[in-house]
């Protein structure tokens, strides 16, 4: 027979296991692979994370913006971060995933990565160095894991902001 408990016992339970997801979620980490270069994104920035979806292709879009996806019928422009940052373009097929990153911030917006690599704690990495790139804010502190592999931290609601980020328009 199952235990009765009385809705204050619940609500109390419900609000601390609540609690507890969130500490653990702020202090994880998505760790991708765009090219050659890794990256890490706060678990409360990073979104879904999905086979890449046939492309919709845009004309007189820059070559770094690959294009529309349907998402569950919600459209998300596509961002090929590798060549975004000026290097070669991601494949769409094999490991490469796309990665809803604006959702959060009222954005259909997803990133074409290499690989996702999956979760890590906060914890087992230490900084190497901070990065203070006024052109490319959206670049965070760079980070060693334990096998000095280096990692560099993104910043998503600077990118998300950032003026080329948001003018896809071919010039």
């Amino acid at each position: 027979m199952a235990k009765r408990i009385s809705l204050h016992e619940f609500q109390a339970g419900l609000a601390r296991r609540l609690a507890d997801a969130r500490d653990t979620r702020a202090s994880a980490l998505l760790a991708v692979q765009v090219g050659q270069r890794n990256w890490l994104i706060d678990l409360t920035e990073a979104g879904e994370i999905l086979a890449v979806p046939p492309l919709a292709t845009v004309p007189l879009a820059e070559p770094w913006f690959r294009g529309l996806a349907s998402v569950r019928g919600n459209l998300f422009g596509v961002v090929d971060f590798a060549s975004f940052h000026g290097d070669a373009p991601i494949p769409p097929v094999g490991h490469a995933r796309l990665l809803l990153i604006g959702v959060r911030h009222g954005l259909n917006c997803a990133i074409l990565v290499s690989r996702a690599l999956g979760l890590r704690s906060i914890d087992d990495f230490e900084v190497a160095s901070s990065a203070t790139d006024p052109e490319r804010p959206w670049v965070g502190d760079v980070l060693h894991d334990s096998l000095g592999t280096p990692w560099t931290r993104l910043k998503v609601a600077e990118l998300l902001n950032h003026p080329r980020f948001l003018d896809a328009a071919q010039s």
